[in-house]
């Protein structure tokens, strides 16, 4: 059992930044692949970026590509998306979700965090 909690969403300017968290319990963190998640309004749920359990590979849509970093902590349990060159474009409730897998099956969400981009 894996239970997620998001924080870090705000307001800002486009242009600005910020950063991401995601704090997990349990004990199996480490062998979760973890990613991020988005949903606008009146949209579908998103694939924004995701990392391996190790860290060791990362996966971008490309609307994000060369502004957002996912990383992780495995000894702090906690996932990251840090973002850069924010555009109104990316308003959006962000969720972290942790998979066995590779882009599909996840199997715990956290409950989301507003991350709203001024123009």
């Amino acid at each position: 059992q894996v239970q997620l909690v998001e924080s870090g969403g705000g307001l800002v300017q486009a242009g600005g930044s910020l950063r991401l968290s995601c704090a997990a319990s349990g004990r199996t963190f480490s062998t979760y692949a973890m990613g991020w998640f988005r949903q606008a309004p009146g949209e579908e749920r998103l694939l924004v970026a995701m990392i391996t359990w190790s860290g060791g590979s990362t996966y971008y849509a490309d609307s994000v590509k060369g502004r957002f970093t996912i990383s992780r902590d495995n000894a702090k349990n906690m996932v990251y998306l840090q973002m850069n060159s924010l555009k109104p474009e990316d308003t959006a409730v962000y969720y972290c979700a942790a998979s066995k897998s590779w882009l599909s099956n996840y199997d715990y969400w956290g409950q989301g965090t507003q991350v709203t981009v001024s123009s």
